[in-house]
């Protein structure tokens, strides 16, 4: 009988957490979003745009060394978030901002060695086909002329890495003709549309390509100014010339590890192991900063850029919602317990990247407030 009643009382937890439980349904918290707004914008001389791709990034510095170090100041902060913006005809400019808090205006707050990126077994999983590839949310991951991935958060912009037209010292080759490729399917001639594959093999895609407008990335990333901690920074925003078209996934501020369904998150991307493959993966998030989040999701070179995100419910909308909560950008070493350990690691949003990525995008802080 006391098995029996243990295996009732496993049952009634596991219905407890089921998504139909409006008790405990992850739910996206409400946060209370700073507004980030320019202040004055320098011309600064055209880059050379001399610096080598990057397609991943590796930093000794953990979540311990990023815990330890002390916060910055407002001045600090204000420096990290102004940014450059890189027009297509080459020339640039540097923008300073000003940070402030205004009050809700409801009333309401918010609640608060060798460099290996596989782990084990090879978790990830390559998406085929056009049912699967031109549907949300994998058809809102695409892929950078520069060899990364990015994800689309509006009707002309996309999200990805800094370290993707930036080497934290120069702009890489290629970033004044940046381009963001879209997979579509590759017709044969006179098939006019009609699916003429074998269901037993991939069906052949191609990238259809849209010019880059203009490029923001904050100054934190840029060398001399975060130093250590420009992985923080690691993330810029890409203007398309014209609209994609497509569905995008809206870009949202990370919660804590702990509220995320599962404690896991997914990304897909461009690995350059598996060319002209979009790969997804999932896994668990391991450790976190307020910045960053350390996860052991299998990637390789190719996939940095790429969104990460997770599925919560939005009580305001009384629907399921999958948000951009972060940005994968490279490798780490990990000191745990004084054996090193190796990480994934993904830029997360947090509220004043909310609010200076989703004034890039709108152009106006009213349309910014709700994270």
């Amino acid at each position: 009988m006391a098995g029996l009643s243990t295996l009732i009382l496993l049952l009634c937890a596991a219905k407890d957490v089921m998504p139909s439980s409006p008790h405990w349904k992850p739910t996206w918290p409400s946060y209370r979003v700073p507004v980030i707004l320019p202040q004055s914008t320098l011309n600064l001389d055209k880059p050379q745009f001399d610096a080598e791709a990057r397609l991943d990034v590796v930093s000794p510095c953990g979540p311990a060394c990023h815990k330890s170090s002390p916060l910055p100041t407002y001045e600090e902060v204000k420096n990290y978030l102004s940014y450059e913006t890189l027009y297509a005809n080459g020339s640039l400019t540097e923008t300073e901002v000003g940070i402030y808090i205004l009050s809700s205006s409801d009333g309401s707050q918010g609640k608060s060695r060798t460099k290996r990126q596989i782990y084990g077994y090879d978790s990830r999983f390559s998406i085929f086909g056009k049912d699967f590839l031109l549907n949300y949310p994998f058809s809102t991951s695409v892929k950078l002329s520069t060899g990364c991935t990015g994800t689309l958060v509006a009707e002309k912009h996309v999200l990805t890495a800094a370290h993707c037209i930036h080497d934290g010292k120069s702009y890489v080759k290629g970033a004044q003709k940046l381009r963001v490729g879209f997979l579509k399917p590759k017709l044969k001639d006179g098939s006019k549309g009609a699916n003429i594959t074998n269901s037993a093999m991939p069906e052949k895609m191609k990238f259809q390509w849209i010019r880059v407008k203009r490029t923001h990335v904050p100054k934190g990333w840029i060398k001399g100014n975060a130093n250590d901690i420009g992985m923080d920074y690691d993330y810029a925003l890409l203007e398309l010339k014209k609209p994609h078209k497509r569905k995008f996934m809206k870009i949202g501020v990370s919660p804590p590890a702990r509220h995320l369904p599962g404690g896991r998150i997914h990304f897909s991307g461009y690995d350059n192991d598996r060319p002209g493959n979009l790969v997804y993966r999932f896994c668990d998030v391991k450790d976190e900063t307020y910045d960053l989040l350390y996860q052991q999701c299998d990637a390789q070179p190719g996939a940095s850029g790429s969104g990460v995100y997770v599925r919560m419910w939005k009580r305001q909308n009384h629907k399921w919602e999958r948000k951009i909560i972060g940005i994968f950008s490279g490798h780490q070493w990990v000191d745990m317990n004084g054996t090193p350990q190796d990480f994934n690691v993904a830029v997360r949003i947090t509220p004043l990247k909310y609010a200076q990525i989703c004034y890039w995008i709108k152009g106006n802080y009213l349309d910014c407030r709700e994270g």
